[in-house]
């Protein structure tokens, strides 16, 4: 018998690419505070993949063990910029920020997922994808904000690439899954080799 699989998440996304791939699983949400975890990380000067990771290992953990012998997802992003980390904007005026910084030059979003069961890790992978916004004026920015409304405070980058967001780009290197935020052909292959998935 096969252990229950469980998103560590409740973003629609997520929920979207597991449902579209035909997946049985169940949605919960992990209890992290995402900037404590941060901050302990901080002394060891971490990259923005490290903290990726480490932010997707600590979210399979905390659902993990409220549920025993369930395998559990864990995911998160971190969004980098000429070594700047971007977390989620918190209202339109930082989202409008944060366009303005990216525009015209490349970023990366770094999408970590782990998988563990009882308090162990099984596995861990980060996903990179490169993503270069086109130059943006203020006055494109804000028409966009506009149109797109909150919607984009949920990304850490403020756009949705599966909505009007692609408007914004010249050039993507990468995965759209990395890029929804759940590294999915990585994941599938480990869930076959852990048995959790029809091989």
């Amino acid at each position: 018998m096969t252990p229950p699989l469980i998103l560590a998440s409740q973003s629609p996304f997520r929920r979207m690419l597991m449902e579209n791939a035909g997946l049985a699983f169940q949605a919960q949400a992990a209890d992290i505070d995402e900037r404590a975890v941060e901050a302990d990380l901080a002394v060891g000067n971490p990259t923005p993949q490290q903290v990726a990771s480490a932010l997707a290992v600590e979210k399979a953990r905390d659902v993990a063990a409220r549920n025993p012998g369930a395998i559990v997802i864990g995911s998160d992003q971190t969004l980098s910029l000429e070594g700047r980390v971007f977390h989620k904007p918190a209202d339109m005026a930082e989202a409008k920020t944060h366009l303005m910084a990216m525009s015209g030059r490349t970023h990366s979003l770094n999408c970590g997922i782990a998988l563990v069961r009882d308090g162990e890790t099984l596995w861990s992978h980060v996903s990179i994808a490169h993503l270069t916004m086109r130059p943006l004026s203020q006055a494109f920015i804000d028409r966009h904000l506009a149109r797109v409304g909150t919607r984009v405070l949920a990304s850490v980058g403020a756009y949705q690439l599966e909505g009007e967001g692609v408007q914004l780009f010249e050039r993507i290197d990468g995965d759209y899954f990395t890029i929804l935020g759940l590294p999915l052909l990585p994941l599938l292959a480990k869930l076959r080799d852990l048995g959790a998935i029809d091989a």
